[in-house]
């Protein structure tokens, strides 16, 4: 991905044997000097296997200023840089019930990090769903793979599935309200510069050949369609209040604690029962032929 001179958490681990000493078993039975190595940021991925060793270090890194051989004597504030991705609070696996996943993980850390300092935990930066630039990075994929396949026409529309409506379907949502308000700044332009405004061959949606045009038409799709699946998270029996202030201190809001809540943004506008009826759903709406 680009990052250069990577330390993992078991690296560090076994970089400082003693700040890992919850697991007796893997408690040092040697003496270690203590290592002078600066660690200038904190990236998070997914949820780790060790939580409680992944968040003890990881705080290290925080109150010591990424040095964690050194002692506290008043936590820095801001905290070297942290940045997340993957903040979906639970997942769907084969149990009946939804799983712990990294937007877990994350509440713990900001809850113990906030605990001890008294003071929020920032992010950097919070990457992947339903951050914007996750789907704005999506649909340069979905452009170029279009191109690799000779696709002609301007990709007008996009479909996003996903089974959490508070991560997939809010992203998409999102980014669908990003899109529109972008189309509405250009439509305004043009009529201001006195320009015709000109929609360029059908529909997108057509197979390739079937229409000119370069690709892309415009640097971004119009539109940003959400279906939701049954198959994961989701469950129909859920309610959703109607105040969102209200509901950020609530069960409900399973979102991460810096996206403000819009109840709009978790309605999704499909609902299917799983991927395929998604995938049929989608063809049917642009006319495709189903065999």
């Amino acid at each position: 991905m680009g990052f250069q001179h990577v330390v993992t958490i078991e690296m560090l681990r076994e970089a400082y044997p003693l700040l890992d000493v919850v697991d007796q078993n893997r408690r040092p039975k040697e003496q270690y000097s203590d290592l002078l190595i600066a660690f200038p940021a904190v990236i998070l991925f997914g949820e780790p296997i060790r939580w409680e060793t992944n968040l003890q270090l990881i705080v290290d890194l925080l109150l010591t200023n990424g040095y964690p051989a050194n002692p506290v004597m008043s936590p820095p504030y801001p905290h070297i840089p942290v940045l997340a991705c993957n903040m979906d609070l639970m997942w769907m696996a084969e149990a009946k019930i939804p799983r712990f996943g990294h937007g877990s993980f994350l509440v713990c850390l900001e809850s113990i990090y906030k605990k001890i300092t008294g003071n929020e935990l920032k992010y950097e930066a919070l990457i992947g769903k339903p951050s914007l630039i996750t789907y704005n990075y999506a649909e340069l994929l979905v452009r170029q793979q279009a191109k690799s396949r000779g696709w002609s026409g301007p990709i007008r529309r996009l479909y996003a599935i996903g089974d959490n409506p508070m991560a997939d379907i809010y992203g998409a949502n999102l980014y669908n309200h990003s899109l529109q308000s972008a189309q509405r700044s250009r439509v305004q332009a043009k009529m201001k510069a006195g320009q015709v405004v000109e929609e360029e061959g059908a529909e997108a949606g057509s197979p390739a050949g079937e229409r000119g045009g370069k690709l892309g038409g415009s640097c971004h799709a119009e539109s940003c369609r959400s279906i939701l699946v049954c198959t994961g998270v989701y469950s129909r029996h859920e309610e959703l209040p109607s105040d969102p202030h209200e509901s950020v201190t609530q069960r409900v809001f399973h979102g991460h604690r810096d996206f403000r809540f819009d109840p709009s943004l978790v309605e999704a506008s499909y609902v299917v029962q799983d991927v395929n009826e998604a995938v049929d759903l989608i063809f049917t709406q642009e006319n495709w032929p189903l065999n």
